[in-house]
């Protein structure tokens, strides 16, 4: 089906487009109306971890810790790396798996930059459990946390700062700022390409 987007799909070609960020960055529900309006599938990559697993994440993480979850994480993130034409929400801590990179790098890799005091809003109104915020300073966790993980998400080919704009305005800032980073695909030369030798003669290049 046509989107009013659809010249910008076809210069993504079919890339990925991975949304990193802290949890509670809005990245699963941005994600979801950036999908909708490139006519892309939409992936919450926690969501394919607990079917592959057939547990929750906080059940992998209390029988296998976070060290057992990064390695599911990898793999599944090796599977969807696989696909084409999605927006995939990761989890927070994917871009900490340095051999993770090698498969975002094959799409363009997003960074919904949310303030701490927006992330932690967001986080106290959300039921889900995250087991690394489980801790008697929540807000100390994820300053650290943040502080930990900046370094690697500013590595993204686009930083989206949010501002508690709606996840609707999120993914048409994405939309937005696509293009810049598209580079423009190089098209044949029309002519053979010719060279001019010591003597100062035109002749047809090799190539």
């Amino acid at each position: 089906m046509a989107t009013p987007h659809a010249p910008l799909r076809q210069r993504l070609e079919g890339l990925n487009l991975y949304l990193v960020g802290m949890m509670g960055s809005g990245k699963s529900t941005a994600g979801r109306h950036l999908a909708a309006l490139l006519g892309y599938r939409f992936l919450d990559a926690d969501q394919s971890i607990e079917q592959v697993a057939g547990r929750t994440i906080p059940a992998i993480f209390a029988s296998e810790g976070e060290a057992g979850f990064r390695d599911l994480e990898a793999a599944v993130l090796n599977q969807i790396a696989s696909w084409h034409s999605l927006v995939v929400a990761t989890g927070g801590g994917v871009v900490t798996r340095p051999e993770n990179w090698g498969q975002l790098r094959q799409g363009v890799v997003i960074w919904l930059d949310a303030p701490d005091a927006l992330l932690l809003e967001r986080l106290s109104a959300d039921p889900t459990p995250r087991p690394l915020l489980q801790a008697d300073d929540p807000a100390a966790r994820l300053a650290a946390l943040m502080a930990e993980r900046r370094p690697l998400y500013a590595q993204a080919d686009l930083h989206i700062v949010q501002d508690g704009r709606s996840p609707e305005q999120v993914a048409a800032q994405i939309l937005e700022a696509l293009p810049s980073i598209l580079k423009e695909r190089s098209s044949a030369p029309e002519h053979t390409l010719q060279v001019v030798d010591e003597a100062g003669a035109r002749r047809n290049s090799i190539n």
